[in-house]
């Protein structure tokens, strides 16, 4: 209990059966893939990328809603606020992530071969960005600054739990107002890198918006599960009311608008100007039984999260909001599947044992690292000056 707010927080260990069900998910999870590598390593490649991209928009998009809190000034959000910084420490797990990607980045990306850009001429004037040596630059560069930023976030945060500082917040307000740019830039970049130059020949202008929200919501989703969840079992403060859910499912139903809007004004602006150097990409999609894919994005990413959090009450239903939480993560796997595989195949769309397998890492991966990263540590930041507003936040 922090006597010094009136603050009725006790912390309890997470229960252990649900950290060896991830850890199962994961072990047989990484059999899958290595597996996957062994006798389809184009394909595997092809996964791993939705897998990294994933887990960049889980962990950078955090820290962003972290870093936004900070800026912000904002109270309703202070009681869950670690949870999101628990997430962003996913940046960890990049690294680990990226690394089998190292050993086939030539399957996936044909303007890493000299040959092939020789003897094209979009990707000879694409060639001093789109090279080896840049592209590992930038990777390299984005992870670091991701890292430093989160660990110097957290640390403060964290610190605050003990001294009760208020000028650690001050630092966490400076070091998020130069965080929130970077984030803006490094998250467009990284959707051009992993993403678009699947299909280097492909122009958009909008696509590194387009990842942004996506990301966005996929952080709100997670953050918002796990909020619910710790609640009713009991994991947070006291006082913690149905109140601070609206915010949190307010959020997600505008980022769901906010998506929508992005993707049909891409599709719209590049199907109304009809240059063929933009909408192939979108008939590649539409073609073979990957117009089912693309029909079904636009239920799964849009329609049902839409309706389901369109009215007051269901954004504030515990309920309801897990539920419509675990559908837009999974909405945004799907997403990310459907714009990276028809660059793999673009006859027919494939889900077999090794796409399968990427899914239990996903999920196993989720359960174990939330599990790890808060530790001994707090689930509530209970030195923060304003916790204890944002425990007596009401609609």
């Amino acid at each position: 209990m922090s006597s010094l707010y009136q603050i009725e927080y006790e912390r309890k260990e997470l229960p252990k059966k649900y950290f060896q069900i991830g850890l199962l998910f994961l072990c047989l999870g990484i059999i899958g893939i290595a597996a996957g590598y062994f006798f389809d390593s184009h394909r595997t490649a092809f996964n791993n990328i939705i897998l990294l991209t994933f887990f960049i928009s889980i962990s950078v998009a955090s820290l962003f809603l972290v870093a936004i809190e900070y800026v912000a000034g904002a109270v309703w959000s202070t009681p869950f606020r670690r949870i999101s910084e628990f997430y962003s420490g996913f940046v960890l797990f990049l690294p680990v992530l990226l690394i089998p990607l190292l050993f086939n980045l030539g399957n996936v990306f044909h303007w890493m071969h000299p040959e092939v850009v020789e003897a094209d001429k979009i990707l000879k004037g694409k060639a001093p960005y789109l090279n080896v040596d840049f592209f590992m630059i930038r990777v390299s560069a984005f992870i670091l600054l991701w890292f430093v930023f989160y660990f110097f976030i957290y640390k403060n945060s964290k610190k605050q739990d003990v001294t009760h500082d208020q000028y650690l917040t001050t630092k966490n307000i400076r070091l998020s107002a130069v965080f929130i740019p970077i984030f803006a830039i490094t998250i467009s970049f990284t959707s051009f890198d992993w993403l678009m130059s699947l299909e280097p020949h492909w122009f958009s202008t909008i696509f590194g918006v387009y990842y942004f929200s996506g990301s966005i919501l996929a952080a709100l989703a997670i953050v918002t599960f796990t909020a619910v969840w710790l609640n009713e079992n009991g994991y947070l403060v006291n006082g913690l009311k149905k109140d601070h859910y609206y915010s949190l499912g307010a959020l997600m139903f505008a980022f769901t608008n906010f998506w929508a809007y992005i993707a049909f004004s891409q599709f719209l602006l590049i199907w109304y100007a009809n240059l063929p150097e933009e909408t192939f990409w979108f008939l590649d999609r539409w073609e073979g039984n990957w117009i089912f894919i693309t029909i079904g994005l636009m239920f799964i990413r849009f329609i049902i999260p839409y309706f389901g959090l369109l009215s007051q009450p269901s954004k504030m239903d515990p309920k309801r909001l897990k539920v419509i939480s675990l559908w837009i993560l999974i909405a945004h796997f799907y997403d990310l599947y459907w714009l990276a595989m028809p660059n793999l195949n673009k006859k027919e769309f494939l889900f077999s044992w090794i796409e399968i397998s990427f899914i239990l890492v996903t999920i196993g991966l989720l359960i174990v690292g939330f599990f790890k990263l808060s530790g001994k540590n707090n689930l509530v930041a209970i030195g923060d000056p304003k916790l204890k507003r944002g425990i007596d936040f009401r609609l």
